[in-house]
């Protein structure tokens, strides 16, 4: 039996706790009598279907004030008896667990350093625990990511306390150790493992439609925040284009606000779109991939899941990123667009008449599919962990980059 325990920061929305969520489970089906054991602050790690030989141990949730600025979430607690609190579980979970690979998310000391001790204790103590820091493609702009890396000593942190950086990306898009300067023996440590191909069930095309009412001669746009916590502008936006729309554009419009929304945005968005005909509002569903496969244009952030699932189901989208408090949206959609994987516009300049142009340009056109990305990282992801958890990974050949 190997063991693996996989940390998740998670302190906003639902983006990394589905991605981690996705790598669990295929992990699981993929290598035999593997153990997973998902340490994670995500309150929304309930609501996921988790198979045997996958548990969870639940951290005291954090919510994110600003660009790296923490407060607790639920617990009427100081910041700092928090992360104390959280610390002490990761460890004791470290030493109960004893995990052949521990799998990092984002943060090489976790948040607010609160995986220090855990990290330091596994070096001294546990020397066969290989460690594995994973990062989505992008993490924020370069000179903010710089600073935060030079700031909190992560840089060093790669080069001491992890074996291995495994990148959910390729640097076609966006190459970090160019871009934020990782030393030569941190660079040395990166592998790109493509972007994620979702593993999800869908519903057939047409029958999604049938269920939608679209009539073949009608086009469906989806229109989609994520979470939701933070979509209320893009949505409001999408609906006074409704306003707007042409005499006969016969265009439907599906709309999922998302579970984050807070209460009273929901019912004054639905109040509003509900005017229009031709118009569905959802709060959530479980079958989003579906719907997507099934529309014609889909309208939303830039969340890495979302994007990966627009480009596996090679979709024509209209990406309007979150900015703030970090820019990984915008670069990731600004990066994108050049290479015509998507369109994009930058939420400081949207305006209704913008996103109605841009929809009925995506609608109308009769360009062939735009070409994909390398879409490998779960299988690519899980040779590596497997190399590691058999003792058998050898680093590749450093790459030429250039700096």
């Amino acid at each position: 039996m190997k063991k693996l325990l996989i940390y998740s920061h998670d302190t906003f929305g639902l983006g990394n706790i589905r991605r981690i969520m996705n790598i669990a489970t295929y992990l699981h089906r993929a290598v035999p009598d593997l153990s997973i054991l998902i340490v994670t602050g995500s309150p929304m790690i309930q609501s996921f279907r988790i198979p045997k030989g996958i548990d969870y141990i639940k951290l005291p949730c954090l919510s994110r004030t600003e660009r790296e600025g923490y407060s607790a979430k639920y617990l009427d607690s100081k910041i700092e008896e928090v992360i104390q609190l959280r610390s002490d579980l990761i460890l004791s979970a470290i030493l109960n667990f004893e995990p052949d690979v521990m799998l990092v998310d984002k943060k090489p000391y976790g948040v607010k350093h609160e995986l220090r001790k855990a990290l330091n204790f596994a070096k001294t103590y546990m020397p066969k625990t290989k460690t594995v820091l994973l990062l989505r493609d992008i993490l924020d702009a370069p000179a903010s990511t710089t600073k935060v890396w030079e700031d909190n000593g992560y840089y060093e942190a790669v080069q001491s306390a992890y074996d291995l950086v495994l990148v959910l990306g390729t640097p076609e898009i966006f190459d970090p150790r160019v871009e934020y300067n990782f030393p030569i023996t941190a660079s040395e440590k990166v592998e790109f493992c493509g972007y994620i191909q979702p593993q999800f069930l869908i519903r057939d095309r047409d029958t999604v439609r049938r269920e939608l009412q679209i009539k073949s001669s009608e086009r469906l746009v989806l229109v989609t925040p994520g979470g939701g916590e933070d979509g209320h502008a893009l949505i409001q936006t999408y609906v006074q284009t409704l306003q707007l729309m042409p005499t006969g554009a016969r265009i439907r419009s599906l709309i999922v606000t998302g579970p984050e929304m807070s209460e009273s945005q929901r019912m004054l968005l639905t109040r509003s779109a509900l005017q229009f005909p031709g118009v569905r509002m959802l709060e959530f569903t479980n079958d989003l991939p579906s719907y997507m496969n099934a529309s014609d244009l889909v309208v939303s952030m830039g969340g890495y899941n979302t994007v990966c699932e627009i480009l596996s189901l090679k979709k024509r989208a209209i990406i309007v990123p979150r900015v703030r408090p970090v820019e990984e949206q915008w670069i990731r959609a600004e990066r994108m667009a050049r290479l015509s994987l998507l369109a994009t516009i930058h939420p400081d300049s949207l305006t209704p008449q913008d996103l109605l142009r841009t929809v009925l340009v995506e609608l109308d056109s009769d360009l062939p599919l735009r070409p994909t990305l390398d879409l490998a990282a779960l299988p690519t992801l899980t040779n590596h962990v497997m190399m590691l958890l058999n003792g058998t990974y050898e680093p590749a050949h450093l790459e030429s980059i250039t700096h």
